[in-house]
């Protein structure tokens, strides 16, 4: 079976904000938890120049406009992309979507106060060229938010064998575990980019809603995934 499948993003992009989807709904369920978090270190959007490298179809840069940020998208999938602007538009958000890659970003250096990066380092061709793209478009001070899963044996168990093959929460081959990365390795990726990383925490399910849907906030395992942040010129 294929592993680490983008092409997911495109097959689903009709459904991303129909609800009809139970792992997209599920997505959209860890934003509140991931911007909670965020703003321990980020303040106040408002005003703020945001990169969400990875957007999908804009699920966190919406939450991320409606805060006052000014935010551009960027994503591999022209699928995802097509609706996130379509999506944007009928909300009357203005935001700037591109296609793109993070091992490749389109922007002048220094263009971005904040780069919010979710569910997404476990997935690019290069964490290494991503993390420099990342520091070379934050202005010196700028902070790196992201998540992503650890390398260990429970979160192979969590996220691949039972959130995709048994509960089928997620499409299966949507992950590839070899692609996992050890907080520490993360670390030593940041400060070769020129990145400083600051503490990170556990992100989990906290319980569910009336759709029987997981809803999401920090925990204190940071075995299977976590957040964390960075400042730019560390």
């Amino acid at each position: 079976m294929k592993r680490n499948d983008l092409d997911i993003y495109d097959r689903y992009a009709a459904q991303w904000w129909d609800g009809s989807e139970r792992w997209l709904r599920v997505l959209h369920n860890m934003v509140p938890a991931r911007l909670r978090y965020f703003e321990r270190f980020a303040g106040d959007w408002a005003g703020r120049r945001v990169l969400d490298l990875g957007c999908g179809g804009g699920f966190l840069a919406e939450a991320l406009a409606r805060r006052g940020a000014v935010v551009s998208g960027i994503d591999p999938s022209e699928g995802a992309i097509e609706a996130a602007r379509a999506h944007a538009a009928g909300e009357g958000l203005e935001i700037g979507y591109a296609v793109g890659v993070g091992e490749a970003l389109p922007y002048e250096d220094g263009s971005f106060d904040h780069v919010v990066c979710v569910d997404v380092l476990e997935h690019v061709t290069s964490v290494e060229r991503t993390l420099a793209e990342v520091a070379r478009v934050l202005r010196p001070g700028g902070m790196f938010l992201y998540d992503t899963i650890n390398r260990t044996a429970l979160a192979r168990l969590a996220v691949v064998s039972m959130a995709e093959d048994v509960l089928r929460l997620l499409p299966r081959g949507t992950h590839d575990p070899a692609l996992f990365i050890r907080p520490a390795e993360l670390h030593a990726m940041m400060r070769k980019a020129g990145l400083a990383p600051g503490p990170i925490t556990g992100l989990g399910p906290r319980g569910l809603n009336r759709r029987g849907d997981f809803t999401f906030g920090t925990v204190p395992l940071k075995s299977v995934i976590y957040m964390g942040t960075a400042v730019a010129g560390g």
